[in-house]
This record gives C-alpha cells, structure tokens and sequence, in this order.
C-alpha cells in the first residue's frame, strides 16, 4: 500500500479510464516496434500495475523510460529469446535485451508449465529490459492456484551496510499465495529502504523523503527528512536504513536475490557488470503437488480472515495483509478511472502529438 506522501495531490489528479489508458499504451509500444501481441503484454503489465495503485513501476515513471530506452537502442523489440538450459523443472533464457514486461509473463507461464508436470519450475532470465512490478508476474501463478515467487538483481543505486558506494540494486522479491474467496496475497517489496521509483514521484509530488531513506553522495545515512530535487545527489540504503535499524537484514535479502536472479542465471552481478541488464528468477509452485488443493484454500481463507479482522491498535482502522489494499484499490480505480498527475498526462500530450496519435482520453 503506497504511503499518502507518494500519492498525486487532490488538485493535481486527472482521471483516465481503464481501456483508454490500455489502448493508448498498447499503441506507443508498437510505434516503438513492438509486435501487438507483445505490446498488449508490456501494456497489461503496466495498467495492472496503476491499477492497484504502484504508480512507482506503471505509466506514470516507466512508460517514458521504456520509449526513451526504444529509442535509444537500448532495448530490443523484435520477437523471441534465446533459451539457453532446459531441465524438466528448470530453464535459463537470455532475453537479448528485450524489455522484461514481455518476457517476464512469458518465463512465469513456462515456469507454470513445468511445475504441473514436476511439481516446481523455476525459469531464470539475464540480459534483459527492466520487468516493471515483479508482482504482477508472481501473481500470474496465483491465477492458477500455485504460488509465485520472483527476484531480481539489476542496477547500482544502493550502498550496502557500511559502504560508501553503491554496489547493488533495489533487488525486489515478490511472492503471490491464492486464496478462494480472500483476495490473494501479494508480497511486492524492495529490499531498499525506499523503492527507486519512489524517489521519482516524491519528486513529482514535492514530498520530503524520511530519516533512513537515503544516503549522502559518501554513502552517510540521512537522519532528517530530505526533499529530493535532484536524485543524482543521493545514494539509496537497504532496507532498515542504518545498522542498528537492521540495514544488514535488507543489505543479506538483496544479496539472496543476485544469488537467485543472478548467479543461477550465469550471469554477473551489476557491481562486476555495471551495463549487463535486469536477472530475474521465476519460481512456481503447483499446490497440488505439496498438499490437497481444496483444503490449502479454506485454510488460506481462514488465515487471511482472521488477519483482516483482526482488532487493531488504537489510532489505526484496521489490519491488512499484502495484497488487500490493492485488491481493493484495483476495483475502486476499474470503477472510477485511474489518477494520474497533470505532469503525466502532459508527457502523454507531447508523445501522442510527436507520434501522431489520438490524444489519451480522460474522465
């Protein structure tokens, strides 16, 4: 759930309506040479993605970068992969720098594949565009009653514990559990302090970052709220911030992740290979295989239940679990557009216009 300081003020919102923003999107990436197919897949990524409110990694923060990196040559839009090793559980693919929004779903569903025929499959991918919200293809498993499990190692823009330079990424891990009649749960983190797309929409918003967030240009823990006018300033922490918060446990997690995401890859870790792309690990677990599948339901429903009802402390409305709020805020957003800020909407002008495209229809 995105913290109120990182949500687009009531005067700056624009509402914009789900199958616009799909169509609109969809169109941009095949103007940058993306198949439809593929361009639909890169767009679902993205519109789920505002949909449950994680404006860090949807149109607002990511779809400019992906056309910039298009047109840069950064990115490749031509069809396929290279699959490089192949188990009955397992399978290594070099992306050859295409984007990750297509891909990652594809290695999710082939990791899918192989976990109904051995219980578990796990299908790494190097060399590739950035994935977006690695949540969104953890929960692609959970649609179809297995738990996903995703991590990625890409980037240089966290100092670890007691270093002065940054030496590894935000590395996010995501896990995704169904549930039958609870809202399925969705873990989608940063084992940074704060996500690095979050420092954009401080940015955008005018919101201070927090004591713990954020590191001098010498890798020094910030202990005051910090406005943030120019990222390059600032070095990201992992997650706790400063030793004795536990910045060792975020710093232990993001190493975890090169191991999965970069290491089983054959790849190398950004600190060694600073230009060598997003890795990112794709675990499925198929229910079936471990216990009864209609009793691991009722028993995740009545766990879920019994959180979500649970008494809450005094000053707080109630207690959530992860997943919830934005099981909720994607009905909410379905039934009464998505917002996005004035600046959004302005860079979505500009490119329509430069592109020769319909303008994105708002609300």
């Amino acid at each position: 759930m995105i913290l109120d300081r990182f949500k687009v003020p009531q005067g700056d919102v624009v509402r914009v309506p789900e199958a616009a923003l799909r169509q609109t999107a969809q169109v941009i990436f095949e103007r940058m040479g993306v198949a439809p197919d593929e361009a639909a897949e890169a767009t679902d990524v993205l519109v789920m993605t505002d949909l449950r409110a994680v404006e860090t990694h949807g149109v607002s923060n990511m779809l400019r970068a992906y056309v910039r990196d298009y047109r840069d040559g950064k990115l490749n839009p031509a069809p396929g992969w290279r699959l490089e090793r192949e188990t009955p559980g397992t399978a290594v693919i070099d992306a050859e720098r295409r984007l990750g929004l297509i891909t990652g779903p594809r290695a999710m569903r082939l990791a899918m594949d192989k976990a109904r025929t051995v219980g578990v499959g796990v299908v790494n991918v190097h060399n590739s565009g950035h994935f977006g919200a690695i949540g969104h293809h953890a929960l692609l498993a959970a649609e179809h009653n297995m738990v996903g499990v995703c991590f990625t190692g890409a980037g240089l823009s966290v100092v670890p514990t007691f270093a002065s330079r940054p030496l590894i990424g935000t590395n996010p891990i995501a896990i995704a559990a169904p549930a039958r009649n609870e809202a399925p749960i969705l873990f989608d983190v940063a084992t940074s302090a704060i996500a690095g797309n979050k420092i954009r929409l401080a940015m955008r918003v005018g919101a201070p970052l927090l004591p713990g967030w954020v590191a001098d240009k010498e890798g020094r823990p910030l202990s005051e709220d910090t406005l943030v006018h120019d990222r390059s300033e600032f070095l990201q922490l992992p997650l706790g911030g400063t030793r004795e918060q536990g910045s060792h446990k975020g710093y232990g997690f993001a190493l975890m992740a090169e191991v999965l995401a970069t290491l089983l890859s054959g790849a190398l870790p950004s600190m060694l290979d600073p230009a060598g792309g997003s890795k990112n690990h794709f675990a499925a677990y198929n229910i079936e295989a471990f216990t009864d599948l209609e009793r691991y339901l009722d028993t995740m429903d009545e766990m879920l239940e019994t959180l979500r009802t649970a008494q809450p402390a005094e000053g707080h409305e109630r207690v959530l679990y992860p997943g919830l709020s934005e099981h909720e805020e994607t009905l909410a957003r379905r039934a009464h557009g998505i917002p996005l800020h004035q600046e959004v909407i302005a860079w979505f002008n500009s490119i329509t216009a430069e592109l020769d495209l319909p303008p994105l229809q708002t609300m």
